[in-house]
């Protein structure tokens, strides 16, 4: 008789190993792999099994052509880059409570008023749970259905019963099937799920959003297979104490990854944003520590508020802190700041925030956090109605940044009629640009 294979899988990825081991090389938990039974692994092969194709040149292949249907979010219709995609399989992760289901409930919704029927899976909220939260989004709707099931054969049997446009599953983690010897949000568990709702995505040409619990890292609970299987990844950011949050995607096969939806937690959910503007600045008085700069996020610019405290060190080690924006990026700038305009920032603490709850990932704002830690160190507001552009280098000089006349504009359309840029606009604008090729002469210009 033949001994059985031992397969050990890390229940934090889904790696697997022909034996244990004490770390996962690839995602660095500790005591994470488990032995699976021979069970486990003949559902595992099961799965596995590619289907027999033929090869061919592609010259003879026809490309798909990518329709769409809209969401009835204009915010979330830009994500995905134009509308939903029938057979698509989208994953939307998230904090607990920043917004998934609120958001998912309220499309659902949406469609349902729209003509089509959906299905919406819970396994972790009760109908009646889920009804007091589609009166409050205005959600209710006979085409809306909920079905409070955990089983996968049963969602299945309902999906094909029911001949649904659209499928939403609260969530991925609750899910089982009976024929994989496993508990519910296991490794084996959450591939096998997967791989059928792709399946049954494809072959009915129904878009299937799936809702997936995040680790304390910030990732996908679960092996890391599963980002790679679905259509499109969305994560939701934002701290839930504040009212903005924003949807990015990380992968989208049928668009670009670079837009962003921006909504706000209202009364009545989970809305677009439709003054966003106003969210992201103030014009009051101006103030020591603050300075405005514009920011691209996909195709959208956004006007958003920077700003610095800068004091007096009671420590031999001061502190610098930064939200919002990269720590790292913060201390590179101030040490330019000490080297090449000579300012004692050794001696002091220095915060920065980006006001709003956003948070920066482009260089186009370092131009601004330099203005601001100057304001607040010489204590001397800056003007409301000037924005300050541009990427600083190690050596001090201030760099171009892309997509100028598009931020010049929105500037324009909210007042802004002063900017420091690091180069002459070779276009009409209506702002008038002051040209600083160094950061010393920014700061003289202060």
């Amino acid at each position: 008789m033949a001994k059985k294979k031992s397969l050990f899988e890390c229940q934090a990825c889904g790696m697997q190993s022909p034996r244990w081991m004490g770390k996962c090389p690839n995602c660095g938990a500790w005591e994470s792999f488990v032995e699976l039974s021979a069970e486990q692994q003949k559902a595992l092969a099961k799965t596995a099994v590619p289907a027999r194709a033929k090869a061919r040149p592609i010259t003879e292949v026809e490309a798909d052509k990518v329709t769409r249907f809209s969401s009835g979010d204009r915010e979330l219709d830009l994500v995905l880059g134009g509308g939903i995609v029938p057979g698509s399989l989208v994953l939307i992760g998230g904090s607990p409570g920043i917004g998934k289901s609120t958001l998912l409930l309220k499309i659902g919704g949406n469609l349902a008023h729209a003509g089509k029927r959906v299905l919406y899976v819970s396994g972790e909220e009760s109908d009646g749970q889920i009804k007091m939260r589609a009166d409050r989004l205005g959600a209710g709707n006979e085409n809306l259905y909920l079905l409070g099931e955990i089983r996968l054969e049963a969602i299945k049997s309902e999906v094909e019963a029911g001949r649904y446009d659209l499928l939403i599953i609260d969530s991925i983690q609750t899910l089982y099937s009976e024929e994989i010897p496993s508990a519910p949000g296991s490794v084996t568990q959450v591939r096998a799920i997967t791989f059928e709702l792709m399946r049954l995505a494809k072959e009915r040409q129904i878009p299937v959003f799936i809702i997936g619990h995040i680790t304390k890292e910030g990732a996908i609970a679960g092996p890391r297979v599963l980002e790679h299987m679905v259509d499109t990844v969305l994560y939701f950011e934002g701290d839930a104490s504040r009212e903005i949050r924003m949807l990015r995607a990380f992968k989208n096969r049928f668009g670009s990854t670079s837009e962003v939806g921006i909504f706000e937690m209202t009364p009545r959910g989970l809305a677009s944003a439709k003054n966003i503007a106003a969210k992201f600045f103030s014009r009051g008085r101006p103030k020591a520590g603050s300075a405005v700069t514009v920011i691209m996020e996909g195709s959208r610019p956004l006007v958003i508020e920077v700003q610095a405290l800068v004091s007096e060190s009671g420590y031999g080690h001061p502190k610098r802190s930064a939200t919002g924006f990269d720590a790292n990026r913060l201390t590179m700038l101030l040490a330019l700041l000490e080297k090449k305009l000579d300012l004692p920032f050794a001696q002091y603490d220095v915060f920065v925030n980006i006001a709003g709850g956003i948070r920066i990932v482009e260089p186009a704002a370092d131009l601004a956090i330099i203005a601001a830690i100057i304001s607040s160190f010489r204590n001397r507001p800056l003007s409301n109605e000037s924005l300050f552009l541009g990427e600083v280098s190690l050596i001090g000089d201030i760099r171009e940044v892309s997509q100028l006349e598009q931020r010049l504009k929105e500037a324009h359309t909210l007042g802004f009629t002063k900017a420091v840029v690091p180069k002459k606009p070779t276009f009409q604008t209506p702002v008038k640009c002051f040209v600083a090729e160094e950061v010393a002469k920014v700061v003289e210009w202060m």
